[in-house]
């Protein structure tokens, strides 16, 4: 057999799914490239004197994974800060962490954190009085998990000028008391009241929070990242300061924010941006909408009310929403929407619609995520705009999410339909996402759920609205070759095929052979970045 030119890695004796075309066992690597995918019989020809050789019997080796709706700049920044525990069922937990931290940090001005969940509270209302009892001497502002509400403490309230007189902001919502006064939680733009007022983060905090979301991903095996919402040009900063560094090991498309208000004039800044901060690995080609919030504080706005009359907030009037897509797809950016709700959907995909037909047909692969609830009328217009579904399948279970805040908020028909991810899939590209610091990161996770519609940690049972699951080819094609779709990454990711980047992972387990329920469990042992390890479980 004639030698070729040596590789840097060789993976033989492995479970390798290329995902283009049959299992086989061996993948070479030279120069951050894939040189050979194919039987172990024809891998020996790459192997030469420096070439590390890694045996993995038993082992599954898959092209490295895609998310394409996370938050990793933010969800890094509040690991350095007060983060609540997640599976609290109790604000006890919470309080009592609260109380901790306040004492170990006196020096803080403000205590900011988050982490805590709707359902906990009734109808995902806390009071200010909770965190008054225990901190009163200084600010104290948490963000829900969904980053959708805030809960506030009376000097936070007082701190940010947020009184009984003070109106609800447009897409926004100040709960109240009987009497008028703030109870202490504030719902989507409301939370902007306070901002203003937090302690700046510092471009340290920034960048360490992303090595923090790096190092993260890197462990579930993800080298592609879609930063839902780079929120300013600080945030870009970050990001380029790591990667002059040669400390960004990963591919970033940023979802630029934008704005209601602002028309399709802010989409000058963007342009400016995008064009400052392009790079081979920073990519701000994106631009986030938030078309409306979400179904637990009754924020997802909706085309038939919700069973108290309300019937959501939209973030932006039709109008001006469907001026902002159109400006937004003449300047070339993809569009990346928030649409939770079936009437944020509608509008959405109209404002597409209309982008289409007054600015002609491009490949711009626009796509919406979450997408809780979607009207059956509107499924097919996903393949006819070419317009991509981005999943996050961990929330496709029964949870207290679900039952408690959901359920009894919406009537039988639409229960009957929430999270279609099967639907979906017969309509539309699927991407997976995670929306991590929203939940976890962990696209294995998800990917059970979405086979199973039950909780990673739940016991074996009845899948939750079984005909909406997922196989599990489907499943693990979102979070890769969907993914590389999504992120214009075809001919680079999302497959292991020679010619493309060595991006790949290397994890306990074959998926094919392990349970559904099992498949979570599972734990990513290499990953690869362009041919070089940038993750190694510990033994």
């Amino acid at each position: 057999m004639a030698l070729a030119q040596p590789a840097d890695l060789v993976v033989r004796d492995a479970r390798v799914h290329p995902l283009d075309g049959p299992p086989t066992e061996a993948v070479a690597v030279r120069a951050g490239r894939i040189v050979y995918v194919g039987p172990n019989s024809g891998v020996g020809a790459f192997v030469g004197p420096g070439t590390r050789v890694l045996s993995l019997p038993g082992r599954m080796v898959l092209p490295a994974f895609h998310d394409c709706h996370v938050h990793p700049l933010e969800g890094g920044v509040e690991l350095g800060r007060l983060l609540l525990e997640s599976s609290a069922t109790s604000p006890r937990v919470w309080l009592d962490q609260l109380a901790a931290y306040a004492r170990e940090h006196p020096e803080k001005r403000w205590i900011v954190g988050g982490g805590w969940a709707n359902p906990v509270f009734p109808e995902g209302n806390p009071s200010r009085k909770l965190l008054d009892a225990v901190v009163s001497d200084r600010p104290v502002y948490l963000v829900t998990a969904d980053g959708h509400s805030a809960w506030l403490n009376s000097a936070a309230l007082a701190a940010a000028g947020i009184t009984r007189q003070t109106s609800d902001p447009p897409g926004g919502r100040i709960e109240r008391e009987p009497d008028g006064t703030p109870g202490g939680t504030l719902r989507e733009s409301a939370l902007e009241l306070v901002s203003a007022h937090l302690p700046p983060t510092t471009p340290e905090e920034r960048q360490e929070g992303l090595r923090r979301a790096l190092a993260l991903a890197h462990g579930f095996g993800i080298t592609t990242l879609h930063e839902a919402h780079a929120r300013d040009e600080a945030d870009l900063a970050a990001y380029a300061a790591l990667e002059a560094r040669g400390q960004l090991k990963a591919r970033i498309i940023a979802g630029l924010p934008t704005e209601p208000g602002q028309g399709a004039g802010q989409v000058h800044g963007l342009l400016a941006l995008r064009k400052r901060y392009l790079s081979r690995r920073l990519r701000p080609t994106a631009a986030k909408i938030f078309a409306d919030g979400v179904i637990e504080s009754r924020t997802a706005a909706l085309l038939k009310p919700y069973r108290d009359g309300t019937s959501g907030l939209l973030n932006f009037p039709p109008e001006e929403l469907t001026e902002l897509v159109v400006a937004l797809d003449r300047a070339g950016f993809q569009i990346h929407v928030h649409a939770i709700g079936d009437r944020a959907v509608r509008l959405t995909l109209d404002a597409l619609e209309q982008a289409r037909q007054s600015n002609g047909w491009r490949d711009a692969r626009h796509h919406l995520a979450h997408l809780e609830i979607v009207h059956p009328e509107d499924l097919p217009r996903f393949a006819s705009l070419e317009v991509g579904a981005t999943i996050q399948p961990l929330w496709a279970q029964r949870d207290s999410y679900i039952r408690e805040l959901s359920e009894p908020f919406l009537d039988a028909e639409r229960n009957a339909r929430l999270y279609p991810l099967a639907a979906l899939a017969r309509h539309a590209r699927l991407a997976g996402g995670s929306d991590w610091s929203v939940s976890s990161l962990n696209p294995l996770q998800a990917i059970e759920v979405a086979l199973t519609r039950r909780g990673p940690d739940e016991p074996a049972g009845e899948p939750w609205l079984p005909e909406q699951r997922l196989d599990l080819d489907t499943a693990l094609r979102a979070y890769t070759v969907g993914g590389a779709h999504a992120s214009f990454q075809e001919n680079e990711t999302g497959t292991l095929t020679v010619g493309k980047a060595g991006d790949l992972i290397v994890l306990e387990r074959d998926l094919y052979l392990v349970e559904p329920s099992e498949i979570g469990s599972v734990k990513v042992l290499r990953t690869f970045f362009e041919g070089e390890e940038v993750y190694t479980a510990s033994p």
